[in-house]
Order: structure tokens, then sequence, then C-alpha cells
């Protein structure tokens, strides 16, 4: 397979190691499912990691048969294989079978839902990433490391990962601008996070301005064929930014490409544009699935602050799906996310869905937003109106008047109400 290109399906073979359990394969012949490929057979071993396959070298062997006997042209593997055990493996299968392992078969499955051009080059990149060290690996065992040549697919791999980066950063750039000019609009900007399937869709609905019922409906749908099937993981890279109204301020609420078990934190971290609206945000929703496994929302919980943290300073944990579990379970599902976060907001029970607990989740996400309060004593004036029409825009402003004189308590962000002083400065004036 040349770098960078994409799977094109086939019939496959799964093969799954486990050190103190045997291997469950049920959501690696999903995965492989929903990247185009026909599961024709499983092989599994409990074991520690053997060095040179991963598996042990009989069930290496085993896998091989396997393969031959189903006449299969893939091996799906479910974990990361280093590239010497990438390499190792594919010289023991059949001739021209391909071996996938779970990271690189979630890239294909991000591939097939990158839309726009920052999130085709970010896959682009995060793939070439994950390659470039298993082509070194194999140009190595050609015994041609000492003698490659300018033009090499080695070289050529190093360059065109180079020129991604360069691209990725201007488009970064551009993307920051214009968070930037937003926050001189008055819009405060809060990203959504949290597993695939969890309902952030449907929050990010639930919350906007221009909801419609029947497209929440719609969403929600959608969501749950994701939640029932499991094989409709990312519908798109690209993130949706919605307009919202908490407490009288203007929000730009944006849904961000949503997490997966075993997903590598430095994948999670190839994908800057996610980190970026995350890092730039006031606040982050920090959506879980109240409804899930105690295990996996433990797990889920986990991995979801873990990618948060060091990107964002506010956070307000969501447990969505509450209308699907019981009180008791609900506060224990609350009281380990207190455990987990202990620095964040107080988690915020709710149903996406209904709408039930969405007024709560508007009061702590105003409570979390960056607030600074100002006082104006101006003049009753055609220019005070037109500064106070500016300040509703932007925040929440209590106006009084007193004679001649327009007394104005403005609650913003601190940018806008630095703006707001400078202005009222010279209306006063």
């Amino acid at each position: 397979m040349q770098p960078g290109n994409r799977l094109s399906g086939g019939r496959a073979v799964v093969a799954a190691r486990q050190d103190d359990t045997a291997p469950d394969t049920r959501e690696i012949r999903r995965l492989a499912t929903a990247a185009g490929f026909e599961v024709v057979g499983a092989v599994t071993q409990r074991r520690r990691e053997d060095r040179t396959y991963n598996l042990g070298r009989g069930k290496a062997e085993t896998l091989a048969e396997r393969v031959e006997e189903t006449d299969a042209d893939a091996v799906v593997f479910d974990g990361e294989l280093t590239p010497g055990q990438h390499g190792d493996l594919r010289g023991l299968l059949p001739v021209g079978t391909r071996v996938i392992d779970r990271y690189r078969l979630v890239l294909e499955i991000f591939a097939a839902g990158a839309g726009d051009e920052r999130a085709k080059k970010q896959v682009q990149l995060a793939t070439l990433e994950y390659e470039f060290p298993r082509l070194r690996q194999e140009t190595e065992v050609q015994s041609m490391s000492s003698r490659t040549e300018k033009g090499s697919a080695v070289f050529d791999v190093d360059d065109r990962i180079d020129q991604l980066r360069a691209d990725l950063a201007s488009l970064s750039a551009d993307a920051a601008e214009r968070r930037a000019e937003r926050r001189e609009q008055g819009f405060d900007l809060v990203a959504v996070a949290g597993y695939t399937n969890a309902g952030k869709s449907t929050l990010l609905h639930r919350l906007a301005d221009d909801l419609s019922l029947s497209e929440l409906e719609a969403t929600h749908a959608d969501e749950a064929v994701a939640a029932n099937t499991e094989d409709r993981l990312f519908e798109t890279l690209e993130t949706t930014t919605r307009r919202a109204t908490v407490d009288d301020r203007r929000l730009l609420v944006t849904d961000t490409v949503g997490l997966i078990d075993d997903l590598p934190h430095d994948l999670v971290e190839s994908f800057s544009a996610t980190l970026g609206e995350i890092a730039d945000s006031d606040a982050v929703l920090a959506v879980v699935d109240a409804a899930s496994e105690a295990g996996q929302f433990r797990r889920r919980t986990e991995t979801t602050l873990d990618v948060l943290a060091g990107e964002a300073d506010r956070v307000v944990p969501v447990l969505n799906k509450a209308d699907c579990v019981a009180d008791e379970t609900l506060a224990a599902r609350a009281e380990t996310v207190r455990r987990l976060a202990p620095d964040a907001a107080h988690p915020v029970a709710i149903s996406a869905l209904h709408g039930d607990g969405v007024d709560a989740l508007r009061a702590a996400l105003s409570a979390a937003l960056p607030t600074e309060t100002a006082e104006f004593r101006l003049p009753n004036t055609g220019e005070t109106q037109g500064l106070l029409s500016w300040l509703h825009d932007r925040g929440t402003a209590a106006v009084e008047y007193e004679g001649d004189s327009v007394v104005v308590t403005f609650s913003a962000r601190p940018s806008v109400v630095r703006e707001a002083r400078r202005r009222a400065e010279s209306v006063a004036a």
C-alpha cells in the first residue's frame, strides 16, 4: 500500500490479543465493517505481547493459515502494531496480504468523514505520520537505508509531511483569526466535547437560538442509529457552529469531533483544529453518556477529561441521557465525575432530547464564562443611546435614568468590558 492511500475494503480476518482476558472482537469487527471490509474470520489469543508478531509465533502462523483458508486479502489487528511487528507479520502472511492495525483503521474512518479542506489535510498528515516509520522499517529491511537517494519514497513522504504541516499551520492561523474577530464582535466561544454518540449534536441543537423541534428530533434519530449500530462513528470531521444566547450573552457553540475508545492520544493531538477550537474556547461542555455501563462511563469520562487537560480552563461536565438512568445511578455517575475532575464545575444532569435540566446547564455555563462588570455614568444623549444598543448586543446591561444622567451596570467577557470602558469614556468626554 502506498503511503497515504485510502484502504479499499475487501475480505478481512480480524486478530486480537489481550494480556489477561479473552479478547472480545465485536468492536473491531464493527470498525472493520465501517471501513468497508467483509469480516470472514477471527483469530484471538490471551497472552503477553510478543515483540516479533504481537501474537505468539504459533498463533501468528494460525492467522496466516486462516487468511489463506478464507481467501482474505487483509488482516485487521485490534491494537497498535509497532513498525517492526507490522513488517514481521506481513512477512509471515501470504504475499500481498495487507496488515491494518486499529490505529490505521480509525484513520480510514476519519478519512471517510473528512469534508472540508482542513479536515482532509489533518487526516492525510496523521496517516503519513503513522505510515512513515513503517515505510522506513521496510526500506531498512531491504538494506536500502544507507543508499536512499533524494526522491525516494522515504524522502517523498517526509516532504509531504512538511508541506501538510505548513498548510495546516496557515489554515489554523486563519481559523484563530476568525475566532478573534468573533470575540471582537462580542461573542463568547463555547466548545462541546466528548465521545461520539454521547448526544453532542443533539445538545448543540437544543442550545441553539434557531432551534427547530423537527430538526432536533432528526439529529437525535441519527445519533440513535449510530449508538445502536456503532458503524456510523464519524459522519464528518467538520466542526459545526451555531449561535446561542445565555443570560443575554451571545455565544458561538461548536460541536467538535467525537472521541472513540482506544484512540491514541497522539492521534487526537494530530487533529489540531479540534484542539484549537477547544483551547480557544471560553468554556467547554464535556458531554458524557450517563446511561452507559459503569466501567465504560468511567473510562470514557477519564479519556474526555484527559483530552481536555491543558486545553480548557473552564469545563462544565454534562451528564446526558439522565432520563434513562435511575436516580441512585445518576448520583453515582455525578460523584465519579467530581472525583475525576475536582476543579471542574459541578456536573449537570440533562436530557438533551427532551430538554430536562437544560435551564440548569445554561445557568452553569453562564457562571463558567469569564465575566467582568463595570458601571458607567453617562449623559442622556443620542450618543449614549447608541452605546446602550452596542452594550445590549454584547452582554448584560442594567440601565437606570437619573435626571440628565444614565447609570449603566454592564457585565460581559473581560475584553468586551474593556472596549465598553473605552467607548463610555469617549461618550462621557
